[in-house]
């Protein structure tokens, strides 16, 4: 059928305009997911620092208190305890910073050491009423990263990334 003079011809995308674009949607889509998708290791700092930061309100308020506190781990999580002179220890409830939390997924706590010695069964933590505190190194996983969360005598925590950059928090005089 022939086309009128005034109308203008119909033309598609060539191949290589087509693949351009998607090279170009995929560079952005791989952007994007790296920034809103953060790596392992960054994941793993940001819950490491977290739990250091908890542990850290723990000793502080065991301190101030004057009650003692633990921090306990169990699969997929961990939560705080409080110990009572007439009821025991008792899980912490009510305190918006101190709730039981979930690690995120595929993230695992491999290990604790409390005064340089392995922690066997359930992983526990306490901190005293009076300030005394324990040396001890809780170390995070995910996939092969690898963070450490460390406790002096003196009650500064750090954390210990794969690089060995650390990252005190310092203990209240």
């Amino acid at each position: 059928m022939p086309r009128p003079n005034n109308t203008p011809a119909c033309r598609g995308f060539t191949l290589l305009e087509v693949l351009v674009v998607l090279m170009i949607m995929g560079l952005l889509v791989g952007l994007v997911s790296a920034v809103a998708l953060p790596d392992d290791r960054a994941r793993l700092g940001l819950e490491s620092e977290r739990l250091a930061r908890l542990l850290a309100l723990a000793r502080e308020e065991a301190r101030f208190s004057g009650r003692a506190v633990a921090w306990t781990a169990e699969p997929p999580g961990y939560r705080f305890w409080q110990h009572d002179r007439e009821d025991g220890w008792s899980e912490i409830r009510g305190r918006d910073l101190l709730l039981p939390r979930t690690l995120p997924r595929d993230m695992d706590l491999l290990g604790l050491r409390v005064e340089n010695s392995p922690v066997t069964g359930p992983l526990r933590l306490e901190f005293s009423s009076d300030g005394a505190a324990s040396a001890f190194t809780l170390e995070l996983g995910l996939g092969k990263a690898r963070a450490t969360i460390t406790g002096s005598p003196v009650g500064q925590i750090a954390v210990i990334g794969d690089e060995g950059g650390q990252g005190a928090i310092p203990a209240a005089h």
